[in-house]
């Protein structure tokens, strides 16, 4: 251990410390998506709004593509893309490569309605982090990639 590891206790309570973190941004960012989905469509879940703007970053993916990187259920995620399709938000074109499958993308009003739903929140991260250092956000992105990949962080 390093001279800055700290006792075990101090350790454990430094975890803690940035669990309830994590659990602050994991909350806060459900808000913003249960208000981005409500702006998309009133009365819309979270969940949806979750597959539509997934489909959106993917630009086009199989409905068994988006369960596995959603981590979801097939049958659920099939039912949200029948919505999305409902709504005029999603639409489903053979895929070439298997025409067994279908390719999803988002629709011209889709996307128009995403960008209307996360306009209030563009730029938030970016005014919030105007005053920092750019060191000490590439310090956070690459602690935040350590945490993510489960590697040590590298002092370089």
């Amino acid at each position: 251990m390093s001279a800055d590891s700290g006792t075990p206790q101090e350790r454990a309570s430094a975890v803690r410390s940035l669990e309830a973190e994590f659990a602050e941004l994991i909350n806060h960012t459900r808000r913003v998506m249960v208000e981005n989905a409500n702006r998309v469509s009133p009365g819309m879940l979270p969940g949806a709004y979750k597959v539509l703007s997934t489909i959106e970053r993917c630009e086009e993916v199989t409905a068994s593509a988006l369960a596995e990187r959603l981590l979801s259920d097939k049958g659920q995620v099939s039912r949200t893309v029948r919505e999305l399709e409902d709504l005029g938000f999603v639409e489903r074109t053979p895929d070439p490569r298997d025409r067994r499958s279908a390719l999803l993308r988002v629709t011209p009003l889709g996307s128009q309605r995403l960008a209307a739903a996360r306009e209030p929140q563009e730029g938030r991260l970016l005014r919030t982090l105007e005053e920092w250092s750019l060191a000490d956000i590439d310090n956070l992105t690459r602690l935040l990639r350590a945490l993510v990949t489960g590697v040590s962080p590298s002092r370089d």
